[in-house]
């Protein structure tokens, strides 16, 4: 297993996902009166993005039941996902030739109530998700560059180069 970058202090360490560079950070949750206050990101966090080059972007996405949204790798990208609203089912699938997980996938559930944290997907890696039950489920993405259309790839959800099916559990 991959080691991780260091955990703050008093903060969890980031979960190697058995993906090279890919990792999972357990994000706080406080109970605050009239809704909780969810972390996403501090300048202590083990998976904060170089900035050094310059700020890329905040987005978010929605993920409507029943949507599949899949398949998209970066190039020089990378990805930091939080799901503060609703609940999906990421795919993670690594065909990067020269990566020592080349070839494998990673699922996991991310979202509230029960596995809310920071996805941290590198460069090159294959992703896709779906929203889980009958509400959307909004991914909160912080990328260490702006987007550029020419820097992403595209793939249908039933490409047969990645070793995932969509079933319809997730709808």
């Amino acid at each position: 297993m991959m080691a991780g970058p260091p955990a703050s202090a008093g903060e969890p360490a980031p979960e190697a996902l058995g993906i090279e560079g890919a990792f999972f950070l357990p994000l706080r949750v406080i109970a605050a009166n009239g809704g909780p206050v969810l972390h996403f990101l501090k300048p202590d966090s083990p998976l904060l993005p170089d900035f050094t080059s310059g700020f890329g972007e905040i987005y978010f996405s929605e993920a409507l039941p029943g949507a599949v949204k899949a398949w998209k790798r970066h190039r020089r990208q990378t990805q930091l996902f939080a799901v503060p609203c609703g609940r999906l089912t990421i795919a993670l699938y690594d065909g990067r030739p020269a990566s020592s997980s080349c070839g494998l996938l990673h699922e996991l559930i991310l979202g509230r109530p029960d596995h809310y944290g920071l996805l941290h997907i590198p460069r090159g890696i294959w992703y896709g998700f779906a929203a889980l039950g009958q509400n959307p489920a909004l991914v909160c993405n912080c990328a260490d560059m702006p987007h550029a259309p020419d820097e992403s790839e595209r793939r249908p959800p039933d490409d047969p180069t990645i070793p995932y099916r969509w079933s319809g559990t997730f709808a």
